[in-house]
């Protein structure tokens, strides 16, 4: 037996103490710590000396430590508001402004509304929301369209609808901000081409599949069958057909990334999703490989600590499994919770990337 885990403490394989252990602010006030030497709580990203494993407890809430019998640090005022939250407040007033506008304000006029320094406030909401000002408003206006699209008669109206002062300046930018062109997304894909082709794995069946623009799907399965079908359910209208020889090297890649996690998988995607899917998906990637993190980790990094449940809802609409790993997320106390491709898939992924 390995001498270093028979030592360790059971509170170490808890996935919150490495987020303890490293001060990590994103996920101040998603749970505490009791310190029983002490009598004190603190945040996770308390400045103070942490302290042995053994001599911790964690607490999902300030309330439920207090009742616990400790009290509030004075050093990180766990009883207070995060700063955090209150930062997130002014991103949040700062997102909004970025909605209502045409196009995305400059960086060093959103900075100064906001009331930091323009890299200051570049890295504060990259952080609170997982996307850049810019990228933001991208999804944003991507989203509004999606939503005209569907619900018009024309392409001219809901350009209007979706607030873009003329028609010239959407189609101007409209394959970027759709993925295709407006006709062909109101027509589920049409005239858009996707190839796929399907490999073998420890996992069994993957399919991969692309359009010009990058990877579009990475599915996971026992049969190809179905794994054609729901390629199809999800662009109904487009161009699918098996892929050359040249897309096996990419095929090959995802496959080798399943056998030995530790080569890394990097590809181009093609991602379409609303603007909080994007937010999600980025903070997916952001998870280093071997490690978890839970439902509230995620939704406290994005600035929304209150949408756990619509952070697993994104979690189940990803598309592009692995590319964007989400597997590393687990429920609250750890349980491996729901994965669309069958939770033994997701514990025999964590099981190879932790090897």
């Amino acid at each position: 037996m390995d001498q270093s885990a028979a030592l360790s403490h059971p509170i170490e394989r808890d996935p919150r103490w490495a987020r303890f252990a490293a001060k990590d602010a994103s996920v101040d006030g998603v749970f505490f710590i009791g310190v029983k030497t002490t009598s004190i709580y603190c945040r996770p990203s308390c400045a103070a000396k942490t302290p042995k494993p053994q001599n911790i407890a964690f607490y999902d809430t300030a309330a439920e430590a207090e009742r616990a019998g400790f009290r509030a640090c004075k050093r990180c005022h766990p009883d207070r508001p995060a700063l955090w939250t209150l930062r997130n407040d002014v991103v949040a007033e700062i997102c909004r402004l970025i909605e209502r506008s045409e196009e995305t304000p400059k960086l060093e006029t959103l900075a100064a509304k906001a009331g930091f320094s323009p890299h200051h406030f570049h890295r504060l909401f990259k952080f609170a929301t997982g996307l850049t000002p810019a990228a933001w408003g991208r999804a944003h206006r991507a989203t509004r369209m999606r939503a005209a699209l569907e619900g018009s008669d024309t392409v001219t109206s809901a350009i209007h609808q979706a607030g873009y002062g003329s028609a010239s300046r959407f189609y101007e930018k409209s394959d970027k901000v759709l993925g295709m062109k407006p006709s062909e997304y109101r027509s589920g894909g049409v005239n858009t081409d996707i190839f796929y082709s399907i490999g073998d794995s420890a996992l069994g069946k993957i399919l991969v599949a692309h359009t010009d623009r990058g990877v579009c799907a990475i599915f996971l399965g026992d049969e190809p069958d179905p794994l054609i079908a729901d390629l199809r359910r999800r662009f109904p209208k487009a161009s699918i057909s098996e892929a050359g020889s040249d897309f096996a090297r990419t095929v090959a890649q995802v496959v080798s990334f399943v056998e030995e996690p530790r080569r890394g998988l990097d590809l181009p995607l093609d991602l379409l999703g609303t603007a909080f899917q994007k937010r999600v998906w980025a903070a997916l990637q952001e998870i280093p490989l071997g490690q978890t993190v839970t439902y509230g980790d995620i939704a406290a990094r994005i600035g929304a600590p209150n949408a756990v449940r619509a952070v697993g809802t994104a979690c189940g609409a990803n598309h592009v499994s692995l590319a964007v790993p989400c597997h590393r997320v687990v429920g609250k106390s750890g349980a491996l919770t729901g994965y669309r491709w069958g939770v033994e898939r997701k514990k025999e992924l964590l099981k190879r990337e932790k090897e």
